[in-house]
């Protein structure tokens, strides 16, 4: 008698499909799109940016923590850099990280030093 009345109990169930069960993943889904990916879409395309806008003159810093100046744009996937008087690599374009200021200390006290000698 008891196995029957389990077993009754058991069957009886649910009774459909309920929407407002999804409506705790739609959210996750909407926060992470705001506060992840879509910041994330937006530096990279300010970075494409920023690296496709990189010409012959200036200071940049490269992913591997190098200051240089670009000599040359070789083209669209790299371009040439002065790191010493004379020292040029080859490196790819994507591998820049910033286009130095001109009030950025830390690369121009190099150059400040050979303007100041000169006068």
């Amino acid at each position: 008698m008891f196995v029957s009345i389990a077993n009754a109990q058991t069957a009886s169930g649910g009774g459909g499909f309920d929407p407002l069960q999804l409506l705790p993943l739609v959210l996750i889904f909407v926060v992470f799109y705001f506060l992840l990916i879509r910041p994330q879409q937006k530096k990279a395309k300010a970075h494409r940016e920023m690296v496709a806008q990189v010409k012959r003159g200036d200071k940049v810093l490269t992913g591997g923590g190098i200051y240089g100046k670009v000599v040359k744009v070789v083209d669209e996937h790299s371009v040439q850099i002065e790191i010493s008087d004379g020292v040029k690599v080859h490196v790819a374009r994507p591998t820049i990280t910033t286009v130095v200021d001109k009030g950025d200390t830390s690369y121009n006290e190099k150059d400040q030093t050979k303007q100041n000698e000169k006068k």
